[in-house]
């Protein structure tokens, strides 16, 4: 055969999973405000195959744009040289990178520490003040997130599980699954580096993983991720349209340093519980519950009389004379 008869070289077709992340990528980034939407990126890397997927997806997509983080948090051995060999793996990838040690301490546990720690330099770490901080996070996590917050009791905003964007915080890959990022690594020969916390059933979240969900998508006969996750984005719709309900109470009722009852009295007590959540914690008010918040509530809904509710930081809210005030603990009624 001559060389003119020869078939012509095909293209080799662009992987399927490899386009479905960058797809994900440039929607996310396409639905974000004016100024994040052009300013530099920051992939928080890992080297688990959701950011290292995430991470050669913005650097195809954005090129020049994106900025790498990998947070060190020093509990494991071999930690840092192991942070160290993601960096120079992103570098190779024209993607800048730093590695960023963390101290893991504080309460609520060693998943609630490294958290608090991870997203401290993460937010410190940006290029820009502008600059969306891109999470590995994919429907998996969502659905994982949904059934803890099911589990715990912990309302719908728990329940709604995690937005995908939460400013600074961006979620490209809450539609796709993990097998697609695991794809997306074969497919670039990314080498993957797979946490042993990821695999270690003290953790809640892993035995949902392992456990539950396996489980649950063998009764129901598949689909439960994506259903706990269409639920989480239904609620967060049925959500936001309640807290901008609740905002128009709250500014209705607004009256100095305190709160007047008749226009919290016209509202559903679900709606009126969004708006005095809000503007306690506007206040400064932390650590509420939904107990702290009924018992607010029937300061309204079901008043007799009664004396001030209780709130974290030896806080009092009571109500005088039609309005509702914070008061120190053990501080007199005014007047």
């Amino acid at each position: 055969m001559t060389e003119l008869a020869r078939e012509p070289t095909r293209p080799a077709r662009p992987d399927p999973a490899v386009a479905d992340i960058r797809r994900a990528v440039r929607a996310a980034l396409a639905g974000l405000p004016p100024a994040p939407r052009t300013a530099p990126l920051l992939v928080a890397c890992s080297g688990g195959a959701d950011s290292l997927a995430l991470a050669v997806a913005a650097q195809a997509e954005f090129p020049g744009r994106v900025h790498a983080a990998v947070v060190d948090h020093g509990l494991q051995d071999g930690s840092a040289p192991r942070s160290a060999e993601v960096a120079a793996l992103l570098a190779g990838r024209g993607i800048a990178a730093t590695v960023h040690p963390v101290t893991v301490e504080g309460p609520g546990g060693l998943e609630a520490a490294a958290r608090r720690a991870r997203y401290a330099v993460l937010a410190a770490a940006r290029p820009h003040p502008d600059s969306p901080v891109l999470l590995g996070h994919t429907l998996d996590d969502q659905a994982e997130t949904v059934l803890l917050g099911l589990g715990r009791g912990s309302g719908p905003r728990s329940i709604a599980g995690m937005r995908s964007w939460d400013a600074p915080w961006l979620r490209p890959l809450l539609g796709v699954r993990r097998a697609v990022t695991r794809a997306v690594c074969r497919a670039c020969a990314l080498p993957v580096w797979d946490d042993p916390h990821n695999a270690d059933p003290r953790f809640t979240r892993v035995r949902l993983r392992r456990e539950v969900l396996p489980l649950l998508e063998d009764v129901l006969a598949g689909g439960v991720a994506e259903a706990l996750a269409r639920t989480a984005a239904q609620l967060r719709e049925d959500g936001d349209a309640l807290d901008g309900w609740a905002e128009e109470i709250l500014a209705a009722a607004r009256d100095g340093d305190g709160l007047r009852v008749a226009p919290l009295a016209a509202a559903p007590a679900a709606v009126r519980r969004r708006a005095l959540r809000g503007w306690l914690l506007a206040t400064g008010v932390n650590g509420l519950t939904d107990g702290h918040l009924r018992s607010a509530d029937d300061l309204v809904g079901r008043w007799r009389g009664q004396g001030g509710v209780a709130l974290p930081g030896g806080l009092d809210l009571v109500r005088q004379r039609g309005r509702l005030v914070l008061r120190r603990t053990g501080e007199p009624p005014a007047g």
